[in-house]
């Protein structure tokens, strides 16, 4: 079974993802972290992230830096942001998403094109959203929580503009496939919403399209 978990910036489709695998028994993707994966990669072979072959060398990273806690820093979501625009790393990167999916037994997958690109063929496709302002208050939360000083209007016009790149840009931008179910979860606790996709999934299952 391969489930699709799309959604932009913030709106909670890795939280998701990671409870539908834990349901499901089922590996788990996200796809964000291989872009900071290549933007470190970059940076550790003192290259620049703005220069396309520079990034695509970085693609070649060993699998054990997914595991790395830098990853999940601002920097490093500031790198991946570089070389994600590059054509050349998102072809890379294709194949290792495809072949994670179409592994035996299936997996979960989080990202802005899994139910378009990678996955068209997924059995359960989920567009997880919410409003920008709860987006922004949410990652503002975890910024602060984190330490990070922010202000919550400089979060939210992060938000507006990583949507216009992901909307906007000519390679597989941010969609929602057809098929997905709308998962909305803007007035929604994390656990409703958790249980929303994990019903969603289970019917989707039982009767297939």
């Amino acid at each position: 079974m391969i489930i699709a978990v799309d959604g932009p910036t913030a709106s909670g489709k890795g939280t998701i993802a990671r409870a539908l695998a834990a349901h499901f028994g089922l590996p788990v993707l996200d796809t964000g972290l291989l872009y900071r994966a290549v933007g470190y990669q970059t940076q550790l072979n003192h290259g620049d992230p703005d220069n396309a072959a520079d990034a695509l060398e970085a693609c070649d990273f060993p699998a054990s830096l997914l595991d790395d806690p830098a990853l999940r820093y601002e920097s490093t979501g500031s790198l991946a942001s570089r070389v994600s625009v590059h054509a050349e790393v998102r072809r890379a990167l294709l194949q290792r998403q495809v072949d994670f999916a179409n592994q035996p037994g299936g997996a979960v997958l989080d990202g802005r094109d899994i139910g378009t690109v990678i996955a068209p063929h997924a059995d359960a496709k989920l567009f997880v959203t919410a409003t920008p302002e709860e987006r922004a208050r949410r990652r503002h939360a975890e910024m602060l929580e984190r330490g990070v000083e922010v202000s919550y209007e400089a979060v939210l016009a992060d938000v507006h503009a990583r949507d216009a790149r992901d909307t906007g840009r000519a390679d597989a931008p941010l969609l929602r496939a057809e098929d997905a179910l709308l998962l909305d979860n803007s007035d929604m606790g994390v656990d409703e919403a958790i249980a929303a996709a994990i019903a969603f999934v289970s019917e989707k299952v039982r009767r297939p399209s």
